[in-house]
């Protein structure tokens, strides 16, 4: 079943990386383009955080759970729950990263410390979120069950997250 699991979050993760990444190519990406290249990979990065592995993540959750029928029903509620909390902390996300896909190229120290801060602050949401989340599904489920719960959680997030830093133009140096 690990080994299960494991192919899969593999094959996932294969799947929705960019062209490029873990194939050992080293080139770097260019700046992005004003306009039109702005505005088009802002559209993209909505929907990695929208859609994308979210879209199919019930899916890949109930695959991965092996829920028993009592574990599906105390599931679910409490995950919607979570699910509408961190939609609301992805909202602030999205629209640092918008921010910063306007502005990278022009940072200031002052605005460069200030987004920095921010996402710290978002990060730290999403740890307490994450927390809260655990504690409510272990008032339902099994430690063992809510913490491969959180685990799978976890992963899924850590794809988003590889998939939004790829894109994403590191700061470029003055």
């Amino acid at each position: 079943m690990i080994r299960r699991a494991s192919a899969l979050v593999a094959v996932l993760i294969v799947s929705v990386l960019p062209p490029g990444v873990g194939s050992g190519q080293t080139a770097a990406p260019g700046p992005l383009p004003r306009a039109e290249g702005r505005d088009l990979n802002l559209r993209a990065y909505t929907e990695l955080m929208r859609k994308d592995i979210r879209s199919q993540k019930a899916a890949l959750i109930t695959q991965l759970m092996v829920f028993t029928e009592q574990e599906d029903q105390a599931f679910w509620p409490v995950y919607r729950e979570y699910e509408i909390e961190l939609s609301r902390i992805y909202d602030v996300r999205l629209q640092l990263i918008e921010i910063y896909a306007e502005t990278y190229a022009t940072l200031t120290d002052a605005q460069a410390d200030d987004l920095v801060l921010k996402f710290l602050d978002v990060e730290s949401r999403r740890t307490a979120l994450r927390k809260k989340y655990y504690t409510a599904l272990k008032a339902v489920l099994a430690p063992r069950v809510a913490a491969r719960a959180l685990q799978i959680e976890h992963q899924l997030d850590l794809i988003v997250d590889l998939q939004v830093a790829a894109e994403l133009p590191v700061i470029p140096v003055r």
